[in-house]
């Protein structure tokens, strides 16, 4: 496959979902995704790391590298633990990540991920939660993603997801900034 590599599929997910039923109203702390970006209004989000504001400058959202941990991450410190070892084990930066939940019926509807931050970028998707399998299309290729599964894919190539379940499908979705590029992005003096 061109557009998707399984990169684990033996995840324990229970942890994650135990810590995110744990956390009061855990879907209603930012709602700005679906609100702002209309390819994702079918879709909720929990921000774990996001852009920082203040490099924004005169920049699109899409070109700022830099990205620090949301006011609500350190709820969740499972997910973040996770994030941390796992860009560790593959030699990155860890980048923006988020927990999302796609109802039974929703959809992410077809877009390419554009800009100088994506263009640097790998994307990833744990797969928390789906009942009958996540249905993810990259590219011209289909696959249907298994609870425990971590995919990295393509997002720079047209993509969408749809729940096909009858159940909600949750899933940790980051990006990680390999380490041989930290030079192209920050400049020389951030490699060393």
């Amino acid at each position: 496959m061109k557009y998707f590599r399984r990169i684990k599929h033996d995840v324990d997910v229970k942890p994650f979902l135990d810590e995110i039923a744990s956390i009061r109203e855990a879907w209603n702390l930012s709602i700005g995704r679906q609100n702002k970006i209309a390819v994702q209004r079918e879709a909720q989000a929990i921000p774990l790391r996001g852009l920082v504001g203040s490099k924004i400058g005169n920049r699109k959202r899409r070109d700022v590298h830099e990205s620090r941990y949301t006011t609500a991450s350190r709820k969740f410190i499972v997910a973040r633990a996770f994030l941390e070892s796992f860009a560790a084990e593959e030699d990155a930066e860890l980048s923006r990540a988020r927990i999302v939940r796609l109802m039974p019926g929703r959809r992410v509807y077809p877009h390419v991920d554009r800009g100088e931050y994506y263009r640097v970028r790998d994307r990833y998707h744990l797969v928390l939660q789906s009942a009958s399998g996540s249905y993810l299309k990259s590219g011209d290729e289909e696959v249907r993603m298994r609870v425990g599964e971590l995919w990295w894919f393509d997002n720079k190539a047209v993509h969408e997801a749809y729940n096909d379940g009858t159940a909600e499908r949750i899933h940790m979705i980051f990006d990680l900034l390999p380490s041989h590029r930290i030079p192209e992005v920050y400049g020389e003096e951030r490699a060393a």
